[in-house]
């Protein structure tokens, strides 16, 4: 007896985290002050990392952070990216 495959649709985005949230000050110099879903944040944020270089050559969990991050990160000069997330939660409403 063959089983029924349930065909889906096209996968849905959780819409808690397509709802847009405004940066604090901190947060707005990097990904700008317009208010943006939070995955976009990252991504933004992610961007910014990569072009600055900011991500550590020996590890890649580590973020060494700028001038502009150290706000951010709560006067931190490294965080690994779990807390990064956790620190930019803080940035955001």
């Amino acid at each position: 007896m063959a089983k029924a495959v349930k065909k889906t649709g096209a996968r849905k985005a959780n819409a808690a985290f397509m709802k847009p949230v405004t940066p604090s000050g901190a947060l707005a110099e990097v990904v700008g002050a317009q208010p943006i879903p939070r995955t976009e944040v990252t991504k933004r944020l992610w961007a910014y990392i990569k072009k600055n270089k900011l991500q550590d050559t020996t590890n890649k969990r580590m973020i060494n952070a700028d001038a502009t991050l150290k706000t951010v990160f709560g006067g931190k000069s490294k965080v690994d990216m779990f807390e990064m997330t956790k620190l930019v939660g803080k940035h955001l409403k």
